[in-house]
């Protein structure tokens, strides 16, 4: 029988995490990276498709590659991580359906819809790149999400071939404690939520 996880576990995967705009200078390693990856490719998507594409920008020279695509303001919080993950999804993911969900042939249902296709790829591809956050931050990494930059612009450097199409970005690190802003309040449970 499962049980719930430990105060300590949810507040560092929730209660008490922050999004960071600026992170120390403590690398990140390969290691972690693939352990991040090894864990979050578990989380649930659709008929197993996991749309979802990762390109870890882990030198100074990737990541000057993807400034010029940035909002002024993400900027700095790109040069300050160690890593910035392009979280991406690849337009074709209904090809790997027969491996991946081998129960039924669903290629076919994606190639005659194309809005089901985008859809699937879409959601799906957001909901991995939030288990890549909580992967991250159960991994002991804190995370910076951001969506301030130009999809065009950072597909043509990233993915001049369109087979994958950028969604967000997520800056990985450990964080300057310092640098969160104060922290925001959220939604309580009446405002956001039904029972019925």
């Amino acid at each position: 029988m499962k049980e719930p996880l430990d105060a300590r576990a949810l507040d560092q995967v929730f209660r008490t995490a922050r999004t960071f705009p600026r992170f120390t200078d403590r690398p990140v390693t390969d290691e972690t990276l693939k352990e991040v990856y090894a864990l979050m490719k578990w989380g649930p998507t659709a008929l197993n498709a996991q749309p979802a594409r990762f390109v870890f920008l882990r030198t100074p020279q990737a990541r000057a590659r993807l400034i010029p695509t940035l909002m002024e303001g993400n900027i700095a919080k790109v040069q300050s991580a160690p890593v910035t993950v392009i979280v991406a999804t690849d337009t074709r993911f209904f090809d790997r359906l027969p491996t991946l969900f081998p129960a039924y042939d669903a290629r076919p249902d994606f190639l005659a819809n194309s809005a089901m296709a985008e859809r699937t790829r879409f959601r799906n591809g957001c909901l991995q790149g939030g288990y890549l956050i909580v992967a991250a931050r159960m991994m002991g990494l804190d995370c910076g999400p951001m969506s301030g930059f130009d999809p065009a612009k950072l597909d043509a450097e990233f993915f001049p071939d369109g087979a994958w199409k950028s969604n967000f970005l997520v800056s990985l690190g450990y964080g300057d404690p310092d640098s969160p802003y104060p922290r925001g309040p959220r939604l309580d449970l009446s405002e956001a939520a039904q029972f019925l």
